[in-house]
């Protein structure tokens, strides 16, 4: 246990969730690329290369809960980088599936969505916690404008993730008691600009779609028409437009309260995304409803469960707001694709966090683990057993030597009284 101690220090409870979600992740990526495994010349490949990105990702988690967590605001540096990459993305970033949102440098290809997210909520997070230096409504100007010309970047060619990132600021700015009238303002105004592009989108014909709007704007269009028309007899048949779902359901309804044991999911080899967009609906084919559905779910209550906690115990504002942001992108991510899984919102590409194959993805969440785990232990000054337990060594250590055969009475009495002052100087919870 003083091994364990000494390693996993912060708070206890998000390392378990943190240990189970990677554990559920390497057993359900493992049967959902049985595909990829079937076109690699060694079957192993698949998996291999995603346990690599968690056991990298548990490295930088011990890595990152060794940092205090008032230094994290240097990744603020992040945020015209990641900027600079989103303008360059469409031009001369990696297409696949109709979108452009991977970069490639020296063979490695990331998300440089992933990297503006964080910088985002690192970015509002010190800006709330500088409310005696800035007034609130030139804090709330300041977050509104840098914050929207990310997620505008964004949004061309991935929606969903701007969408996510717009959310989890203006929750976090809510948390931070912006001024209330502006944030009812802001959020009436894109309900109503949300609710008019969802009702062009639906009344807009299809020649004048394909003719004058983009690739990306073509697909939100058909998902949009997909989710909300009604089919009749029709959404009984499989077809191009509702293939994903349609599997998803079947996988769904597969898999019932207990499951069909990992390994044994069917629909695994027709969902394309088994292993990434749709893996919720092949846990819950895999493990049932209530240890695959509900248990996985559970997981991410009670992650935000914690991180409210540790925020609240945090005295300083910035590590407070920080774990709140890390965790908020976590957990919502994790509703948005299992709402998408089981058919609550339309489609979209967001990975269930820590869980799906990804690279840039699963790394980024590890680095949110990190960031919280560090916060509850450095802002929140929680779990740090480890002090404890060196200092109960360090206590039983120096009874025995006050006892050993052969002390005379004095050196008895300096012995306790060197205990004594070592314990006074000792930085510990005793």
């Amino acid at each position: 246990m003083g091994l364990v101690n000494k390693l996993f220090r912060g708070d206890r409870s998000v390392w378990i969730i943190f240990m189970f979600l990677c554990l559920v992740s390497l057993v359900e990526v493992y049967s959902a690329t049985s595909t990829l495994a079937y076109k690699n010349t060694h079957f192993w490949t698949p998996i291999v290369r995603h346990a690599s990105f968690l056991l990298i990702g548990f490295a930088a988690v011990i890595l990152l809960h060794n940092i205090p967590s008032k230094y994290y605001s240097i990744a603020i540096l992040l945020l015209p980088v990641s900027m600079v990459m989103l303008l360059v993305t469409p031009f001369i970033g990696v297409s696949a599936n109709d979108a452009h949102r991977w970069l490639s440098f020296m063979g490695i290809q990331f998300q440089p969505s992933e990297f503006a997210k964080l910088a985002c909520v690192v970015f509002v997070a010190f800006m709330q916690s500088k409310q005696e230096r800035f007034t609130p409504d030139k804090t709330f100007w300041i977050v509104f404008i840098v914050v929207g010309i990310t997620c505008l970047l964004i949004f061309p060619e991935n929606f969903s993730t701007a969408f996510l990132l717009f959310v989890v600021c203006f929750l976090m700015m809510f948390v931070g008691q912006a001024p209330w009238k502006k944030m009812v303002l802001l959020l009436a105004g894109l309900v109503l600009l949300g609710g008019l592009t969802f009702a062009s989108f639906r009344l807009m014909p299809d020649d004048f779609a394909k003719n004058h709007l983009p690739g990306r704007f073509l697909t939100w269009k058909g998902r949009i028409d997909d989710f909300g028309k009604d089919k009749g007899e029709d959404k009984y048949v499989i077809n191009n437009d509702n293939f994903q779902v349609n599997h998803a359901k079947i996988a769904i309804a597969r898999g019932g309260l207990l499951g069909k044991l990992p390994g044994r999911s069917v629909q695994r080899d027709f969902l394309p995304q088994a292993y990434s967009d749709f893996i919720y609906a092949i846990i819950i084919e895999e493990m049932g409803l209530v240890i695959g559905g509900i248990g996985v779910m559970m997981l991410y209550v009670f992650l935000m469960f914690r991180v409210a906690i540790i925020a609240r115990r945090c005295e300083k504002l910035f590590p407070k707001y920080l774990a709140l942001g890390c965790g908020l992108l976590i957990v919502i991510q994790a509703f948005i694709n299992m709402a998408v899984a089981v058919n609550l919102i339309p489609v979209t590409g967001q990975p269930l966090p820590l869980i799906s194959r990804g690279g840039t993805s699963t790394m980024l969440t590890c680095f949110y683990f990190g960031i919280i785990i560090s916060v509850s232990r450095f802002g929140a000054g929680m779990g740090e057993w480890a002090d404890i337990e060196e200092a109960e060594d360090a206590a039983s250590e120096a009874s025995d030597a006050v006892t050993v055969e052969g002390d005379t009475p004095d050196e008895i009495i300096k012995d306790v009284l060197v205990v004594e002052e070592s314990f006074e100087n000792e930085d510990h919870p005793l």
